[in-house]
Protein backbone atom coordinates (compact mmCIF):
# COMPACT_ATOMS: atom_id res chain seq x y z
CA UNK A 1 0.00 0.00 0.00
CA UNK A 2 1.15 3.56 -0.42
CA UNK A 3 2.62 4.39 2.65
CA UNK A 4 1.36 7.80 2.97
CA UNK A 5 -2.22 6.30 3.04
CA UNK A 6 -1.66 6.45 6.66
CA UNK A 7 -0.89 10.15 6.78
CA UNK A 8 -4.31 11.15 5.96
CA UNK A 9 -6.84 12.56 8.69
CA UNK A 10 -10.30 11.15 9.13
CA UNK A 11 -12.87 13.48 7.30
CA UNK A 12 -14.38 16.38 9.55
CA UNK A 13 -17.58 14.19 9.40
CA UNK A 14 -15.96 10.82 9.93
CA UNK A 15 -14.59 12.60 13.31
CA UNK A 16 -18.03 14.53 13.77
CA UNK A 17 -19.65 10.79 14.04
CA UNK A 18 -17.01 9.55 16.35
CA UNK A 19 -17.48 12.68 18.79
CA UNK A 20 -21.66 11.85 18.82
CA UNK A 21 -21.09 8.06 19.24
CA UNK A 22 -23.79 7.00 21.58
CA UNK A 23 -25.55 9.78 23.03
CA UNK A 24 -29.43 9.78 22.80
CA UNK A 25 -30.68 12.16 20.40
CA UNK A 26 -34.23 13.86 21.47
CA UNK A 27 -36.95 11.59 20.03
CA UNK A 28 -39.70 14.97 20.40
CA UNK A 29 -37.61 16.78 18.10
CA UNK A 30 -36.72 16.24 14.52
CA UNK A 31 -33.22 16.12 12.77
CA UNK A 32 -32.44 19.35 11.35
CA UNK A 33 -28.47 18.78 9.81
CA UNK A 34 -26.29 22.34 9.70
CA UNK A 35 -23.35 19.97 9.03
CA UNK A 36 -22.58 19.18 5.45
CA UNK A 37 -22.78 21.64 2.89
CA UNK A 38 -25.14 19.56 0.42
CA UNK A 39 -27.13 21.84 -1.53
CA UNK A 40 -30.99 21.02 -0.68
CA UNK A 41 -32.79 23.60 -2.99
CA UNK A 42 -34.23 21.42 -5.84
CA UNK A 43 -31.92 20.82 -9.16
CA UNK A 44 -33.39 22.57 -11.99
CA UNK A 45 -36.33 20.74 -13.76
CA UNK A 46 -34.34 21.70 -16.97
CA UNK A 47 -31.09 20.10 -16.37
CA UNK A 48 -32.95 16.76 -15.34
CA UNK A 49 -34.98 16.60 -18.60
CA UNK A 50 -31.94 16.62 -20.66
CA UNK A 51 -30.63 14.16 -18.54
CA UNK A 52 -34.25 11.92 -19.07
CA UNK A 53 -34.26 12.88 -23.04
CA UNK A 54 -30.24 11.47 -23.34
CA UNK A 55 -30.15 7.85 -21.33
CA UNK A 56 -29.37 6.61 -25.00
CA UNK A 57 -25.97 8.34 -24.64
CA UNK A 58 -25.20 5.88 -21.73
CA UNK A 59 -24.21 3.20 -24.48
CA UNK A 60 -21.52 5.76 -25.78
CA UNK A 61 -17.73 6.11 -24.35
CA UNK A 62 -17.20 10.15 -23.47
CA UNK A 63 -14.15 11.71 -24.31
CA UNK A 64 -11.36 12.69 -21.38
CA UNK A 65 -11.62 16.45 -23.31
CA UNK A 66 -15.55 16.39 -22.78
CA UNK A 67 -17.56 17.87 -25.74
CA UNK A 68 -16.35 20.39 -28.01
CA UNK A 69 -19.70 22.42 -26.85
CA UNK A 70 -19.74 21.73 -23.54
CA UNK A 71 -15.81 23.61 -23.36
CA UNK A 72 -17.73 26.11 -25.62
CA UNK A 73 -20.29 26.88 -23.21
CA UNK A 74 -17.76 26.88 -19.92
CA UNK A 75 -15.89 29.41 -22.07
CA UNK A 76 -18.80 31.35 -22.61
CA UNK A 77 -19.92 31.62 -19.21
CA UNK A 78 -16.37 32.23 -17.52
CA UNK A 79 -15.86 34.86 -20.22
CA UNK A 80 -19.12 36.82 -19.43
CA UNK A 81 -19.23 36.12 -15.71
CA UNK A 82 -14.88 37.46 -15.29
CA UNK A 83 -14.77 40.05 -17.57
CA UNK A 84 -12.28 38.12 -19.65
CA UNK A 85 -10.85 39.38 -23.14
CA UNK A 86 -12.89 37.79 -25.77
CA UNK A 87 -11.21 34.96 -27.06
CA UNK A 88 -8.37 34.45 -24.57
CA UNK A 89 -10.42 31.52 -22.39
CA UNK A 90 -10.31 29.14 -25.66
CA UNK A 91 -12.48 26.11 -25.18
CA UNK A 92 -10.08 24.19 -27.16
CA UNK A 93 -6.78 25.25 -24.97
CA UNK A 94 -7.86 26.77 -21.98
CA UNK A 95 -10.73 24.50 -20.09
CA UNK A 96 -10.71 21.09 -18.76
CA UNK A 97 -14.67 19.47 -17.58
CA UNK A 98 -13.79 17.70 -14.34
CA UNK A 99 -16.63 15.49 -12.22
CA UNK A 100 -16.95 18.08 -9.63
CA UNK A 101 -14.10 20.41 -8.42
CA UNK A 102 -12.60 17.61 -5.67
CA UNK A 103 -11.78 14.90 -8.20
CA UNK A 104 -10.74 18.49 -10.21
CA UNK A 105 -8.60 19.24 -7.23
CA UNK A 106 -7.05 15.96 -6.08
CA UNK A 107 -5.60 15.18 -10.12
CA UNK A 108 -4.57 18.16 -10.82
CA UNK A 109 -2.08 18.11 -7.22
CA UNK A 110 -0.76 14.42 -8.65
CA UNK A 111 0.13 15.46 -12.36
CA UNK A 112 1.64 19.19 -11.40
CA UNK A 113 3.50 17.81 -8.33
CA UNK A 114 6.90 17.47 -8.40
CA UNK A 115 8.25 14.76 -6.09
CA UNK A 116 11.23 15.89 -4.15
CA UNK A 117 11.41 15.90 -0.28
CA UNK A 118 11.16 20.16 0.09
CA UNK A 119 7.88 19.94 -2.28
CA UNK A 120 5.08 21.72 -0.24
CA UNK A 121 1.73 22.72 -1.02
CA UNK A 122 0.59 25.82 0.77
CA UNK A 123 -3.34 26.16 2.05
CA UNK A 124 -5.34 28.08 3.68
CA UNK A 125 -6.58 27.24 7.36
CA UNK A 126 -9.20 26.66 8.05
CA UNK A 127 -9.37 24.30 4.58
CA UNK A 128 -11.32 21.83 2.04
CA UNK A 129 -9.66 19.25 2.99
CA UNK A 130 -8.78 17.94 -0.40
CA UNK A 131 -6.07 20.20 -0.77
CA UNK A 132 -4.06 18.59 1.99
CA UNK A 133 -5.23 14.30 1.42
CA UNK A 134 -4.16 15.60 -2.35
CA UNK A 135 -0.69 17.07 -1.24
CA UNK A 136 0.60 14.12 0.94
CA UNK A 137 -0.74 12.17 -1.76
CA UNK A 138 1.32 13.79 -4.41
CA UNK A 139 4.68 13.14 -1.98
CA UNK A 140 4.33 16.90 -0.71
CA UNK A 141 4.14 17.91 2.31
CA UNK A 142 0.95 20.64 3.30
CA UNK A 143 1.88 24.17 4.50
CA UNK A 144 -0.93 25.86 6.36
CA UNK A 145 -1.45 29.97 6.71
CA UNK A 146 -3.97 30.97 9.30
CA UNK A 147 -7.21 32.29 8.45
CA UNK A 148 -8.85 34.12 11.38
CA UNK A 149 -10.53 37.56 12.04
CA UNK A 150 -7.39 39.27 12.72
CA UNK A 151 -6.75 39.41 8.81
CA UNK A 152 -10.63 38.86 7.65
CA UNK A 153 -10.08 35.41 7.25
CA UNK A 154 -7.78 35.32 4.71
CA UNK A 155 -4.02 34.74 4.74
CA UNK A 156 -1.66 37.21 5.51
CA UNK A 157 0.74 36.58 2.58
CA UNK A 158 3.14 39.16 3.58
CA UNK A 159 4.12 37.15 6.73
CA UNK A 160 5.35 34.47 4.50
CA UNK A 161 8.74 33.12 4.59
CA UNK A 162 10.37 33.43 0.94
CA UNK A 163 11.93 30.11 1.86
CA UNK A 164 8.13 28.44 2.33
CA UNK A 165 7.40 30.39 -1.00
CA UNK A 166 10.69 28.67 -2.59
CA UNK A 167 9.43 25.08 -1.95
CA UNK A 168 6.08 25.96 -3.01
CA UNK A 169 4.23 24.40 -5.78
CA UNK A 170 1.11 24.90 -5.16
CA UNK A 171 -1.00 27.70 -3.47
CA UNK A 172 -4.46 26.99 -3.15
CA UNK A 173 -7.00 29.85 -2.39
CA UNK A 174 -10.93 29.26 -1.90
CA UNK A 175 -12.39 32.38 -2.67
CA UNK A 176 -15.62 32.60 -1.32
CA UNK A 177 -13.92 30.64 1.32
CA UNK A 178 -15.34 27.67 3.19
CA UNK A 179 -16.24 27.82 6.03
CA UNK A 180 -15.84 31.93 6.52
CA UNK A 181 -17.52 33.15 3.01
CA UNK A 182 -14.28 35.48 2.64
CA UNK A 183 -13.71 36.76 -0.80
CA UNK A 184 -10.32 37.72 -1.77
CA UNK A 185 -9.92 41.20 -3.18
CA UNK A 186 -8.10 42.13 -6.46
CA UNK A 187 -4.93 43.78 -5.16
CA UNK A 188 -4.31 40.36 -3.15
CA UNK A 189 -4.83 38.44 -6.03
CA UNK A 190 -2.45 40.58 -7.75
CA UNK A 191 0.14 39.98 -4.68
CA UNK A 192 -0.87 36.38 -4.95
CA UNK A 193 0.50 36.32 -8.72
CA UNK A 194 3.34 38.57 -8.72
CA UNK A 195 4.59 35.98 -5.71
CA UNK A 196 4.16 32.63 -8.27
CA UNK A 197 5.78 34.72 -10.80
CA UNK A 198 9.00 35.22 -8.18
CA UNK A 199 8.85 31.91 -7.06
CA UNK A 200 7.81 29.61 -9.70
CA UNK A 201 4.72 27.81 -8.28
CA UNK A 202 0.68 27.57 -9.40
CA UNK A 203 -1.79 29.49 -8.09
CA UNK A 204 -4.70 27.10 -7.49
CA UNK A 205 -7.81 29.29 -6.76
CA UNK A 206 -11.39 26.74 -5.47
CA UNK A 207 -13.93 29.52 -6.47
CA UNK A 208 -17.07 26.61 -6.41
CA UNK A 209 -19.17 29.52 -4.08
CA UNK A 210 -18.33 31.87 -6.47
CA UNK A 211 -22.16 32.45 -7.85
CA UNK A 212 -23.80 32.34 -4.50
CA UNK A 213 -23.38 36.14 -2.91
CA UNK A 214 -25.85 39.00 -1.41
CA UNK A 215 -25.54 41.75 -3.63
CA UNK A 216 -26.22 41.25 -7.48
CA UNK A 217 -24.52 43.73 -8.68
CA UNK A 218 -21.36 42.33 -7.11
CA UNK A 219 -20.42 39.22 -7.90
CA UNK A 220 -16.98 37.87 -6.18
CA UNK A 221 -13.95 38.63 -7.98
CA UNK A 222 -12.13 35.38 -9.66
CA UNK A 223 -8.31 34.77 -10.26
CA UNK A 224 -8.70 34.91 -13.64
CA UNK A 225 -10.74 38.14 -13.64
CA UNK A 226 -7.32 39.83 -11.64
CA UNK A 227 -5.37 38.32 -14.62
CA UNK A 228 -7.46 40.04 -17.37
CA UNK A 229 -7.35 43.04 -15.67
CA UNK A 230 -3.69 43.76 -15.28
CA UNK A 231 -3.14 42.31 -18.55
CA UNK A 232 -2.37 39.06 -17.88
CA UNK A 233 -4.33 37.34 -20.70
CA UNK A 234 -2.06 34.08 -20.64
CA UNK A 235 -3.36 33.23 -17.54
CA UNK A 236 0.19 32.01 -16.60
CA UNK A 237 0.70 29.95 -13.75
CA UNK A 238 -3.32 30.56 -12.51
CA UNK A 239 -5.98 27.72 -12.57
CA UNK A 240 -9.63 27.75 -11.25
CA UNK A 241 -12.04 25.51 -10.47
CA UNK A 242 -15.78 25.63 -11.07
CA UNK A 243 -19.14 23.23 -10.29
CA UNK A 244 -22.17 23.03 -10.56
CA UNK A 245 -22.67 21.41 -7.13
CA UNK A 246 -23.53 25.30 -5.20
CA UNK A 247 -24.13 27.24 -8.29
CA UNK A 248 -26.99 25.04 -9.91
CA UNK A 249 -28.03 22.40 -7.00
CA UNK A 250 -26.05 19.84 -8.83
CA UNK A 251 -24.11 18.29 -6.34
CA UNK A 252 -25.27 14.34 -7.93
CA UNK A 253 -24.22 15.52 -11.35
CA UNK A 254 -20.35 15.45 -10.29
CA UNK A 255 -19.75 18.10 -13.04
CA UNK A 256 -17.27 21.33 -12.52
CA UNK A 257 -13.88 22.56 -14.81
CA UNK A 258 -10.46 23.76 -14.32
CA UNK A 259 -9.30 26.92 -16.65
CA UNK A 260 -6.57 28.74 -16.81
CA UNK A 261 -3.14 28.41 -18.18
CA UNK A 262 -2.95 26.45 -21.56
CA UNK A 263 0.33 24.62 -20.80
CA UNK A 264 -0.59 23.28 -17.54
CA UNK A 265 -3.84 22.18 -18.57
CA UNK A 266 -2.86 20.64 -21.32
CA UNK A 267 -0.26 18.24 -19.99
CA UNK A 268 -3.13 17.65 -16.96
CA UNK A 269 -5.42 16.46 -19.44
CA UNK A 270 -2.46 13.95 -20.60
CA UNK A 271 -2.69 12.78 -16.94
CA UNK A 272 -6.42 12.57 -16.83
CA UNK A 273 -6.51 10.44 -19.93
CA UNK A 274 -4.85 7.60 -18.04
CA UNK A 275 -6.65 8.81 -14.90
CA UNK A 276 -9.83 7.70 -16.16
CA UNK A 277 -12.33 10.12 -15.30
CA UNK A 278 -14.57 11.19 -18.16
CA UNK A 279 -17.64 12.86 -17.27
CA UNK A 280 -20.35 10.67 -19.52
CA UNK A 281 -22.03 12.00 -22.33
CA UNK A 282 -25.61 12.32 -20.59
CA UNK A 283 -24.43 15.00 -17.95
CA UNK A 284 -22.01 16.96 -20.17
CA UNK A 285 -25.54 17.81 -22.40
CA UNK A 286 -26.89 18.56 -19.46
CA UNK A 287 -24.39 20.73 -17.98
CA UNK A 288 -24.23 23.00 -21.18
CA UNK A 289 -27.87 23.59 -20.20
CA UNK A 290 -27.35 24.78 -16.73
CA UNK A 291 -23.95 27.10 -17.98
CA UNK A 292 -26.33 28.45 -20.71
CA UNK A 293 -28.89 29.50 -18.16
CA UNK A 294 -28.48 32.79 -15.35
CA UNK A 295 -32.11 32.77 -14.32
CA UNK A 296 -32.01 29.41 -12.15
CA UNK A 297 -28.97 30.80 -10.30
CA UNK A 298 -30.55 34.00 -9.50
CA UNK A 299 -33.25 32.26 -7.90
CA UNK A 300 -31.30 30.26 -5.91
CA UNK A 301 -29.24 33.47 -4.76
CA UNK A 302 -32.77 34.55 -3.42
CA UNK A 303 -33.07 31.39 -1.56
CA UNK A 304 -29.92 31.88 0.12
CA UNK A 305 -30.38 35.63 1.09
CA UNK A 306 -34.29 35.07 2.74
CA UNK A 307 -32.23 32.17 5.23
CA UNK A 308 -29.32 34.55 5.90
CA UNK A 309 -31.98 37.52 6.55
CA UNK A 310 -34.08 35.22 8.79
CA UNK A 311 -31.77 33.01 10.49
CA UNK A 312 -28.96 35.61 11.49
CA UNK A 313 -30.99 38.28 13.09
CA UNK A 314 -32.24 35.01 15.50
CA UNK A 315 -28.84 33.69 16.28
CA UNK A 316 -27.46 37.13 17.19
CA UNK A 317 -29.83 37.22 19.98
CA UNK A 318 -27.29 34.86 22.06
CA UNK A 319 -23.96 34.42 19.50
CA UNK A 320 -21.70 36.92 17.55
CA UNK A 321 -22.10 36.05 14.42
CA UNK A 322 -21.82 38.47 11.13
CA UNK A 323 -23.20 38.04 7.37
CA UNK A 324 -20.31 36.39 5.22
CA UNK A 325 -19.21 37.43 1.94
CA UNK A 326 -20.60 35.36 0.01
CA UNK A 327 -21.44 31.02 0.17
CA UNK A 328 -23.49 29.62 2.15
CA UNK A 329 -22.01 29.32 5.64
CA UNK A 330 -22.19 30.62 8.92
CA UNK A 331 -18.69 30.90 10.91
CA UNK A 332 -19.78 31.85 14.53
CA UNK A 333 -17.32 31.87 17.55
CA UNK A 334 -18.61 29.69 20.44
CA UNK A 335 -17.56 31.04 23.62
CA UNK A 336 -16.22 27.49 24.52
CA UNK A 337 -15.42 24.33 23.31
CA UNK A 338 -16.89 23.90 19.54
CA UNK A 339 -16.50 20.11 20.24
CA UNK A 340 -18.95 20.45 23.35
CA UNK A 341 -21.26 22.81 21.05
CA UNK A 342 -21.95 20.64 18.73
CA UNK A 343 -22.50 17.44 21.10
CA UNK A 344 -24.65 18.84 23.40
CA UNK A 345 -26.18 20.79 20.71
CA UNK A 346 -27.11 17.10 18.91
CA UNK A 347 -27.98 15.98 22.44
CA UNK A 348 -30.66 18.11 23.19
CA UNK A 349 -31.76 20.13 20.52
CA UNK A 350 -31.49 17.43 17.48
CA UNK A 351 -28.89 20.07 15.14
CA UNK A 352 -26.04 18.89 13.89
CA UNK A 353 -23.08 21.62 13.34
CA UNK A 354 -19.33 20.99 12.74
CA UNK A 355 -16.82 22.02 14.64
CA UNK A 356 -14.14 23.94 13.37
CA UNK A 357 -11.42 22.42 14.45
CA UNK A 358 -12.63 19.49 12.57
CA UNK A 359 -11.75 21.94 9.65
CA UNK A 360 -8.51 23.15 10.76
CA UNK A 361 -4.98 21.97 11.52
CA UNK A 362 -2.81 23.19 14.96
CA UNK A 363 -0.24 24.46 14.18
CA UNK A 364 2.72 26.14 16.67
CA UNK A 365 -0.09 25.48 19.23
CA UNK A 366 -3.00 27.48 17.69
CA UNK A 367 -5.82 25.85 15.39
CA UNK A 368 -8.10 29.17 13.99
CA UNK A 369 -10.79 26.74 13.87
CA UNK A 370 -10.51 26.20 17.51
CA UNK A 371 -14.03 27.52 19.42
CA UNK A 372 -16.38 27.90 16.30
CA UNK A 373 -18.52 26.47 14.27
CA UNK A 374 -19.61 26.06 10.98
CA UNK A 375 -23.54 26.04 10.47
CA UNK A 376 -24.92 25.61 6.43
CA UNK A 377 -27.91 27.32 5.41
CA UNK A 378 -28.75 24.33 3.02
CA UNK A 379 -32.04 23.34 4.93
CA UNK A 380 -35.29 24.59 3.66
CA UNK A 381 -36.15 28.23 5.18
CA UNK A 382 -38.33 26.71 7.52
CA UNK A 383 -36.41 24.00 9.13
CA UNK A 384 -32.93 27.04 9.15
CA UNK A 385 -35.29 29.05 11.42
CA UNK A 386 -36.46 26.13 13.46
CA UNK A 387 -32.56 25.11 14.43
CA UNK A 388 -31.92 28.81 14.78
CA UNK A 389 -34.41 29.07 17.14
CA UNK A 390 -32.97 25.45 18.75
CA UNK A 391 -29.78 26.96 19.16
CA UNK A 392 -30.84 30.45 21.08
CA UNK A 393 -33.09 27.45 23.23
CA UNK A 394 -29.93 25.70 23.80
CA UNK A 395 -27.57 28.46 24.80
CA UNK A 396 -30.48 30.17 26.87
CA UNK A 397 -30.54 26.96 28.79
CA UNK A 398 -27.10 26.34 29.14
Amino acid sequence: MNPNLSLLHPYPFEKLTKLKAGIELPADLPPISLGIGEPKHPAPEFVKQVIADNLDKLANYPTTKGLDELREAIADWATRRFELKPGTLTADQHIVPVNGTREGIFSLVQSVVERRPSAKVVSPNPFYQIYEGAAILAGAEPHYLPCDDSNGFIPDFDQVPDAVWEDCQILFLCSPGNPSGAVVSRDTLTKVIELADRHDFIVASDECYSELYPDENQPPEGLLQTCAAIGRHDFARCVVFHSLSKRSNLPGLRSGFVAGDATILRDYLRYRTYHGCAMPIQHQLASIAAWRDEDHVRENRAAYRAKFEAVVPILRQVMDVDYPDAGFYLWPRTGFSDETFALELSATQNVNVLPGRYLSRTVNGYNPGENRIRMALVAPLEECVEAAERIVTYLKNR
